[in-house]
């Protein structure tokens, strides 16, 4: 369904740092943005096709980067440790913990997941489900 998704950053080194340490538990990797004469971005890839892609840009318009209120992006991951893994990881590498990483009932008996915020205060969950397996599919 997805080409992209974006989101908005001024400082593309401490995005990239955080991005990476959260990313690689789920599989993903970062790729080369070639330059279009848009703003700096960074971009990352799951590891088995080009797109969907996740860019982090610095705003198009030049002014400062800010979260969306209600806004937030969700990464699958291939399991509950990857979970704990990348928000520990994000955690570590600047981020600021929205939820611990654990049973969310409420969404689906086996929904498990995590929350926190980039270093630039966009929200992301982390989440494994069984029944989206076979992971990468």
């Amino acid at each position: 369904m997805f080409s992209h998704v974006t989101v908005g950053a001024d400082d593309l080194e401490a995005a990239g740092r955080f991005w990476d340490a959260v990313l690689s538990p789920l599989g993903s990797r970062r790729r080369a943005v070639e330059p279009d004469g848009g703003p700096d971005a960074l971009c990352w890839v799951g590891a088995r096709a080009p797109y969907p892609r996740f860019y982090v840009y610095r705003p198009f318009d030049g002014r400062p980067a800010r979260a969306g209120n209600g806004a937030m992006l969700s990464f699958i991951a291939p399991s509950r440790a990857a979970v704990r893994t990348a928000w520990q990881a994000g955690c570590a590498a600047g981020g600021m913990s929205e939820g611990a990483p654990g049973l969310r009932v409420r969404y689906g008996p086996d929904y498990f997941g995590a929350y926190l915020r980039d270093p630039a205060g966009n929200k992301l969950c982390l989440v494994h489900r069984p029944a989206l397996e076979p992971f990468g599919a």
